[in-house]
């Protein structure tokens, strides 16, 4: 105590401690509830079986001597059967158990209570099943004793317009055993201009739009710091008004040699492949799709004690409708600037 007066630091220091009130603000200020643009650009559906199957097909490629002379009988069978695929159903939970003292209390913005922690798991739910949608997971079947069913990423279910590392291998549908199989990336190597322009003329030739390229925010910022060099040169200033000019340091569209206009987007929860390796992708939202056997809910479970629990789940597959209609650069060295 000072000489002449009782202080803060007197009472702050009274044993147990202290006698002043906490002055703790009644708001939480939580900056990871950030979008989902993978789960945003899908369209939804819904399926009613663990395994969901659809069938790709696509036309003969056009020949130049189709001429028959007149009056000729049919001597050949032109008919085509498409290819048949399947997916496994994953079931991804999250699991709240909240006191009746914890729920009964006064916590600070109200994080002890079993609302509060619904909310907060739900949207943790969202980010798992965005971060495994974009993976190279194979697919599994399950069991339904110790094996999980697991839905096929992103990067399984591609395999024609797959630019890869040195000695990569492409992942893809296998017809005998009914899965999808895991890509290798391959050697690390640096993002190049070329290597974009090829993937995007590759799904272009095979009739694919794509609108977005999605990829992690290095990678994005490598390519968008490239295209500001000498070779790839764009303006970096605009005039709005006579007394107002604006710096683009960035850039978020890129126009295709063949008349495509799509976005460049970086996923914030897209996970790398490995410690600074990850993957582009190129995609034609038509054919992407989000599909569940059971939708997102929350159910209670059976009260045991002085306690309530919460089990929120989602039953849900992901489907590349026709996987020639994207594209992916995989093995990007996010650390190594981007080249022409």
């Amino acid at each position: 105590m000072s000489a002449n007066n009782l202080d803060h630091a007197d009472a702050d220091a009274k044993a147990y401690g202290g006698v002043i009130r906490e002055d703790v603000m009644n708001k939480i200020w939580d900056i990871s509830n950030i979008p989902l643009p993978f789960t945003n650009l899908l369209s939804k559906g819904t399926h009613t079986n663990r395994r969901t199957e659809w069938t790709e097909d696509e036309l003969k490629d056009p020949v130049a001597t189709n001429a028959v002379v007149d009056g000729a009988d049919v001597s050949q069978n032109d008919s085509a059967l498409g290819t048949r695929l399947g997916n496994y159903t994953q079931i991804s939970v999250k699991e709240v158990q909240v006191s009746q003292s914890a729920e009964a209390a006064n916590s600070i913005g109200n994080q002890a209570k079993m609302s509060y922690q619904v909310a907060q798991r739900q949207k943790e739910l969202r980010r798992d099943v965005e971060v495994q949608m974009m993976s190279h997971q194979a697919s599994v079947a399950g069991d339904g004793n110790t094996i999980a069913g697991i839905s096929a990423g992103l990067g399984a279910q591609l395999k024609t317009n797959v630019s890869l590392g040195a000695t990569g291998t492409v992942g893809g549908f296998n017809t005998t055993t009914g899965l999808f199989v895991a890509p290798t990336p391959g050697t690390p190597r640096a993002l190049s201009e070329t290597t974009i322009r090829d993937i995007l003329q590759m799904v272009y030739e095979e009739g694919g739009n794509t609108s977005q390229m999605m990829a992690r925010p290095a990678v994005i910022r490598k390519l968008s710091e490239y295209l500001f060099t000498s070779a790839a040169r764009v303006a970096t200033m605009t005039n709005d008004s006579p007394s107002e000019k604006t710096a683009y340091g960035s850039v978020n569209v890129f126009v295709t040699d063949f008349g495509q206009t799509i976005k460049l987007v970086d996923n914030r929860l897209q996970l790398a492949d490995s410690a600074g390796v990850s993957t582009a992708y190129f995609l034609d939202a038509m054919h992407l799709e989000q599909s569940f056997l059971s939708g997102y809910k929350a159910v209670p479970l059976a009260k045991t004690g002085l306690s309530e629990k919460k089990l929120m789940s989602v039953e849900y597959s992901f489907k590349v409708l026709n996987e020639k209609s994207q594209g992916a650069i995989m093995a990007i060295d996010e650390t190594a600037d981007v080249v022409a």
